[in-house]
């Protein structure tokens, strides 16, 4: 996972903002800086951005109510706190968060929505998207059989045991001293409280600046006897290596809901089947443009091929205009062709002349076969013997007849009609 950057913004505006690098686990990998928020801007590339905004403008509360309540549990948080809220509830913003186990208390954070849009104001404009903004006091550590307290310049921390923790001005030390001391909310607590019988004092364990604790030790020590043990511990350079110890497993109230929600929160269902998404829309253009590519391929060979047919049939049918219906026209001629080539046919009469031929001892010159007549030229002694030749043939059931001729040399040429078919 991300290294975190944990960034505290001041109290007010003037005061410069202090940010502390911390690995996923929430080590410090660097000092504590400070500065203004667009030095700070630099160090969010690549890191989770948690904001912390001050805890004494957070009011912390854990209100009991209905364990099934549903979507309607932000609806009946504003009247379930509203008596102890000095400002009108529409003015305020409500984050719920965890419930812890089967508690019927909720944890709920409320701020004035002017200080959310003020926080959120100066965080663009630096360039800072935070995925999470806390109240800096609950990330004060929490300890099942301990009070927990911070000072922190004028400001002191309290996070008693089953308790939300609490912001109070450092003069109120002595009742923040208290709230660590006083028993917890426990039925077993409560139980032993109403018997009389008292209860066992806790410890304290108390994170303190060096100069907060030389202000205030004595005061500290004067209330040791109220706890069972008391353990200092100083933070030279500040509480925020303290607090990004607790962000791997805080159960914080993040105050980004409803309106103030992050944008990326709403699209996180998308970014996560994003490369899935990209690689399949990289699957249907390629998909594509491969059909197209195919396509065009197709065409060009049809255009091929129709040039191919229109060659073949000039060549074939030289005679004939144009090439529409190629194929059915060619058939036509084709079965002309074999109606042609019968025993009443080409062959047919081929076979007549070559008996006859021989009979009158003709030779033959050329033939010219065309719509069913075939023409002769014939070679003979004399016209009579063209004469006998066309006879034979007229006795053997053709339509023949001698049109012409001449004397060549010593022979006679003449020429022969002859009908394939009998009239």
């Amino acid at each position: 996972m991300a290294d975190w950057l944990l960034l505290r913004l001041p109290r007010t505006p003037q005061e410069p903002a202090t940010w502390l690098i911390a690995s996923a686990a929430g080590a410090p990998l660097a000092a504590t800086q400070s500065g203004p928020l667009e030095a700070a801007a630099g160090a969010a590339a690549g890191r989770r951005v948690c904001v912390l905004v001050p805890g004494s403008d957070v009011l912390l509360a854990d209100p009991e109510l209905p364990t099934r309540s549903g979507v309607k549990l932000q609806q009946l948080v504003p009247y379930a706190l509203e008596e102890h809220l000095a400002d009108n509830i529409d003015e305020l913003h409500f984050a719920i968060g965890r419930r812890t186990g089967d508690s019927a208390r909720t944890p709920v954070a409320v701020v004035a929505r002017a200080l959310m849009e003020e926080w959120l104001g100066a965080l663009r404009r630096a360039g800072l998207e935070p995925g999470c903004v806390y109240a800096d006091s609950e990330l004060l550590p929490a300890n099942p059989g301990q009070a927990v307290a911070l000072l922190e310049e004028d400001t002191v921390f309290v996070r008693a045991p089953g308790a939300p923790p609490v912001s109070l001005p450092i003069d109120a030390l002595s009742e923040a001293l208290s709230i660590a001391a006083s028993p917890p909310r426990t039925p077993a607590a409560l139980a032993v409280e109403e018997s009389g019988t008292g209860g066992e004092a806790r410890g304290l364990i108390l994170y303190s600046g060096t100069a907060e604790w030389q202000q205030h030790s004595a005061q500290v020590e004067e209330a040791r006897e109220r706890f069972a043990s008391l353990k200092v511990q100083l933070l030279p350079d500040g509480p925020l290596a303290l607090f990004a110890q607790q962000l791997p497993a805080t159960a914080a109230t993040n105050l980004l809901q409803g309106p103030y929600a992050p944008k990326r929160s709403r699209a996180a269902g998308f970014s996560a089947w994003r490369v899935a998404a990209l690689l399949l829309l990289a699957l249907v253009a390629l998909h594509v443009v491969g059909k197209t590519a195919e396509l065009r391929v197709l065409k060009s060979k049809e255009h091929e091929v129709d040039a191919s047919i229109r060659d073949t049939f000039h060549r074939a049918l030289p005679t004939e205009p144009g090439t529409g219906d190629a194929r059915r026209r060619m058939e036509q001629r084709l079965a002309a062709l074999r109606n042609g080539g019968g025993a009443s046919g080409l062959l047919g009469v081929l076979q007549a002349v070559a008996q006859a031929r021989g009979a009158a001892g003709a030779s033959l010159q050329s033939l010219n076969f065309h719509d069913g007549l075939l023409e002769l030229t014939l070679n003979a002694p004399d016209a009579a013997s063209l004469d006998h030749l066309s006879q034979q043939l007229r006795n053997g059931g053709w339509q023949a007849q001698l049109v012409g001729g001449n004397t060549v040399g010593s022979a006679y040429q003449g020429r022969v009609q002859i009908h394939s078919q009998v009239p």
